[in-house]
């Protein structure tokens, strides 16, 4: 953002844009305009004091902290580095989440005072909403880098900083958080905004190869020097050639949009196919090779993966052909939510931590909990899953902690160990545990505190397993309504992972080929590309367990000789709700006639959020935005996905 007005001219064009609802043309830049709009539509006034952004409690930052670990990780060497080219510039270094919540800083803040001081510390939001125009708050809302100097600020009581950010992105362009550099307006660096943003992509890049080690990694750059450089574009591969990832300088050079990401393959933006890629690879790792966009532009590209390896000496082909991935990683078809979920619960198997597993019915919470079990210390033990909704509530007690010998009337002669001590050695798999009478809630607590089981007319017996949850419910909304005991959540809730559902996931194309080589083992079948379109934009209500069931039912439509399934081959069911259009036709209508352009906004963003089932990316298509934009309108406008 330009400086070339001074204060006074500023403070009068604001006023104008507070008075009359504009700005003089010209007079200031187009963002700084937007985000002073943003500011009087949030109640904000020049003069008045902060809306409510006082620090947040300190159980509410360790929250915001520990839910963010990865990034903060991956921030603070970098933000060591950044403040080291600063220092003497009277500034401070800062990390704020997503929300503008401010996570970690670092520096000089020597010229603040201390009611300032409060403002900049850990907890304290700098969203747009309550603090108005600043560069963390506008860095956030426009998603890209800006830099707010003196009286661009909306609010005069900030009009003594100068502030860069630059948001950071992950790997499929959700926005992470952001990276700022404030400090006295008299003595700000000269190359701040700079300086951020090449620090924002470090980060960036960093975090993508971290979250995507376990991918193929195809660097590129116009020159061959600019491989490992902070501005090389890098882009994660799934094992099929689909590209699900990428930092913003991959983006830039293969001409795509984050939205189009899990879409599109390789070969769609590169003469290059990912077979001859890995057989150079194989042939001279790390080779440099050229590559041209379809526009007839060279690339230098570069492949990289953990997974990637030189072909073996011939007296070694066995053992590494011996050593498969864990159970975990033969589930992984590329969904970067989904590996994040399970590099999280591998680092934890061996720790005596308990795992709760989120998500809507028919993500496959069982089958993520088995590959857990197979993936750790107890592979050798049992896994004993238990479906707390499917027992009867009479039956439960002996069930889950089994009875003697003559326990009461109609007992087994021998006895039962129940499914708790059966699970011994192993791991206790408790599906759909919100849905555990609150009695047996009570029981089961006292089993995990005292790690040992009393049966029915029998004595105290020792139990070890390792404990795995799931639900399709949010456990702490329950519990906060005194459904589900708190005490017991607490204690289930070691780390508690979300699997996404179906119509989330980027590894849509990869998942599908994956369950039909599942349900058609001696044949090779695939979809039709115009249905595979279609099932992707599917909101699939019933998520694997329902995608699942229509490949199934399709597959056994197939002749002999056909080995792709077209629509002929479908439910009459299915090819009806597959014929829908994007909006639903009974979507609601907004209730009152819209008396603006953000009451206008506001009806379309709810039509299409209803239409898609909640589906962001699915609502942004049709409303002919980004992925992004709309996130940003939904939250300017208090809305959430139905």
């Amino acid at each position: 953002m330009h400086r070339t007005l001074p204060a006074v001219a500023l403070r009068q064009a604001r006023q104008q844009l507070v008075e009359k609802g504009n700005c003089p043309p010209g007079a200031v830049d187009a963002r700084l305009a937007r985000s002073w709009q943003r500011s009087v539509a949030a109640g904000l006034l020049p003069m008045g004091r902060f809306n409510d952004a006082g620090p947040c409690g300190g159980g509410a930052i360790r929250h915001i902290m520990a839910s963010h670990h990865e990034l903060l990780s991956h921030s603070r060497p970098v933000m060591e580095f950044l403040f080291e080219q600063v220092r003497h510039s009277q500034s401070i270094v800062i990390l704020a989440d997503e929300s503008g919540t401010l996570m970690h800083t670092l520096g000089d803040a020597n010229f603040l005072n201390k009611a300032e001081r409060v403002a900049l510390s850990n907890g304290a939001s700098w969203h747009e909403q309550h603090r108005g125009t600043n560069a963390i708050g506008t860095a956030l809302a426009e998603v890209s880098g800006v830099e707010i100097h003196g009286s661009e600020h909306f609010l005069d009581r900030n009009g003594f900083l100068t502030c860069a950010a630059a948001p950071i992105l992950s790997a499929t362009g959700s926005l992470l958080g952001v990276l700022d550099i404030s400090g006295d307006h008299r003595s700000g660096h000269p190359h701040s905004l700079g300086l951020v943003s090449t620090a924002a992509c470090m980060i960036e890049n960093q975090l993508l190869a971290a979250t995507c080690r376990r991918q193929l990694r195809l660097h590129l750059h116009a020159q061959a020097e600019g491989l490992g450089s902070v501005a090389e574009g890098i882009v994660a591969l799934s094992e099929d050639g689909w590209i699900v990832g990428a930092n913003r300088a991959g983006l830039a050079l293969l001409r795509l949009t984050a939205t189009q990401l899990g879409r599109i393959d390789l070969g769609s933006c590169l003469d290059l196919r990912l077979d001859d890629v890995l057989s150079r690879h194989r042939r001279r790792p790390q080779q440099i090779f050229q590559a041209q966009r379809h526009d007839g532009t060279l690339l230098y590209v570069q492949l990289h993966g953990d997974q990637i390896a030189p072909p073996e000496p011939a007296s070694a082909a066995y053992s590494v052909a011996a050593m498969p991935q864990d159970a975990l990683a033969c589930l992984d078809t590329g969904d970067l939510r989904w590996r994040s979920a399970a590099e999280k619960t591998r680092r934890i198997l061996d720790k005596p931590i308990p795992i709760l597993i989120q998500g809507e019915s028919g993500v496959g919470k069982e089958f993520f909990a088995r590959a857990a079990h197979d993936s750790g210390p107890r592979r050798s033990g049992p896994f004993v899953a238990i479906n707390c909704a499917a027992i009867p509530e009479n039956l439960i007690e002996s069930e889950l902690f089994g009875y003697a010998p003559g326990a009461f009337t109609g007992a087994r002669r021998e006895g039962s160990l129940g499914r708790l001590r059966e699970a011994h050695g192993g791991t206790l798999f408790l599906d759909e545990i919100g849905d555990m009478p609150l009695g047996m809630q009570t029981r089961l607590l006292r089993v995990l505190q005292e790690r040992s089981v009393t049966p029915l007319g029998g004595r105290s017996v020792d139990v070890d397993f390792a404990l795995i949850c799931a639900t399709h419910s949010k456990l702490r909304e329950e519990a906060d309504k005194g459904r589900f005991r708190s005490d017991l959540y607490y204690r289930i809730n070691g780390l508690t992972v979300q699997l996404p559902a179906l119509r989330e996931r980027t590894d849509f194309q990869a998942l599908t080929q994956r369950l039909l080589r599942s349900l058609n083992a001696e044949r090779d079948i695939h979809l039709a590309p115009d249905l595979l379109h279609k099932m992707r934009a599917h909101p699939w209500p019933g998520n694997l367990r329902q995608f699942a069931s229509v490949l199934r039912t399709a597959s056994a439509m197939l002749e002999p000789d056909e080995c792709r399934i077209d629509w002929q081959h479908l439910a009459d069911d299915i090819v009806e709700e597959l014929s829908k259009p994007l909006a639903a036709a009974g979507a609601a209508a907004p209730s009152r006639v819209a008396q603006s352009l953000q009451d206008l906004s506001r009806s379309a963003i709810r039509l299409a959020l209803a239409g898609s089932g909640g589906n962001v990316t699915q609502a942004a298509r049709s409303l002919g935005i980004s992925r992004q934009t709309l996130y940003r309108k939904i939250h300017a406008a208090a809305l959430g996905p139905n």
